[in-house]
């Protein structure tokens, strides 16, 4: 399999056999995802269905043929060390972290060798867990959303259509990180 195809894992795929430790191959029957976030599992049951249905096109279903071990923050983002601990305990075979930057700096410092696929809202270059977009080089890959960038486009795009505009409202949700 490609980088490509572990990538989709997070967004609804599977991990590369590659990328799996060979030691986590030999002892288990079936390959174990650690699915970490920092919000409730009722918050994010929308994308939830997305994973799982990424993962069935991918031909993983759970409890088949892949295992999930689930842990969510509730909100409590101080928790998010130590739920990634126990899934580097539990042996899983890659840790999708969904919650954002604090799920993902949870899961990097609780490991370097298990696989790690993200999704957050920022550069992760920038932020430090990746040195290149097109090659990372550590056990951490995924999909980014550069909203920031996006934000300001959209802005020069609003001016351009509304030129007399002079004052923009923009409802944000801290907690959506």
């Amino acid at each position: 399999m490609k980088r490509r195809e572990f990538i989709t894992l997070l967004g609804g795929a599977a991990a590369s056999s590659a990328a799996w430790p060979l030691a986590a191959r030999a002892q288990q029957a079936m390959p174990v995802i650690g699915y970490l976030d920092q919000r409730s599992a009722e918050a994010t049951a929308d994308r939830l269905r997305g994973f799982h249905r990424g993962l069935k096109e991918s031909g993983f279903v759970e409890g088949e043929n892949v295992a999930i071990i689930y842990r969510w923050g509730e909100g409590r983002t101080e928790s998010l060390p130590e739920l990634a601990a126990d899934l580097v305990r539990r042996k899983v075979t890659v840790i999708a972290s969904t919650g954002g930057i604090p799920s993902t700096v949870a899961a990097k410092d609780a490991t370097t060798t298990v696989p790690i696929v993200f999704t957050i809202p920022d550069d992760p270059v920038r932020i430090g867990f990746v040195s290149s977009l097109a090659r990372p080089d550590r056990n951490l890959t995924g999909i980014n959303f550069l909203n920031s960038e996006i934000v300001a486009r959209r802005m020069e795009f609003l001016r351009d259509l509304v030129p007399t505009v002079t004052r923009i409202a923009v409802l944000v949700n801290p907690a959506n990180l």
